[in-house]
């Protein structure tokens, strides 16, 4: 898949409009639900694809190759997407505590995976901070590893993983709320 989106880049940069057209059938449906999941509004994130896809077009000879290109399209997406949520109003995620004690509780992920309501994950996902929210979107529902998700939000690997341990602990408070289950 690399190799052809690479391909696809390089006909794209010759202003090959089938490569741009084949390059956003595969990268639409990816790069919409993570701006969605951002943003949590279907007509903002169906135009922030739009503007993701014009950045391809016009700057795809751009591309370097040091990156995988999934890591490329999605680092603009980020970008549009914070650009359009600084218009919108200031971050208004749950602060996190960051010393939280390692304890014996269930997985945050079994947890995840336990609560059968999509709705209380939505939610709880809606209350986490936007760099908690965004490393496990991309980690939970683009499958991305965590050197890939450094790469996109532009911190080391090393941060991801807090992040990554930190949004978990507070998905499970947040799910045990909901679901009753308060320790």
């Amino acid at each position: 898949m690399q190799q052809e989106a690479r391909e696809l880049l390089d006909r794209i940069a010759r202003g090959d409009e089938s490569a741009l057209s084949d390059f956003y059938r595969a990268y639409e449906g990816p790069v919409y639900r993570f701006v969605l999941s951002r943003l949590n509004d279907s007509f903002e994130a169906a135009d922030i694809v739009n503007e993701v896809m014009m950045e391809v077009w016009r700057h795809a000879a751009r591309f370097e190759g040091r990156s995988k290109v999934t890591t490329w399209v999605f680092g603009i997406a980020r970008h549009k997407t914070i650009d359009r949520l600084r218009k919108r109003r200031p971050d208004h995620g749950e602060e996190l505590d960051e010393n939280l004690p390692d304890d014996d509780s269930p997985d945050p992920v079994d947890c995840l995976v336990a609560a059968e309501n999509a709705e209380f994950i939505q939610l709880c996902m809606e209350r986490l901070s936007e760099p908690h929210r965004e490393v496990v979107h991309l980690a939970f529902f683009e499958d991305l590893p965590y050197a890939e998700i450094a790469g996109i939000v532009d911190c080391p690997e090393g941060t991801v993983k807090t992040r990554m341990f930190h949004a978990k602990k507070a998905l499970q408070r947040c799910l045990q709320r909901l679901m009753g289950d308060r320790p």
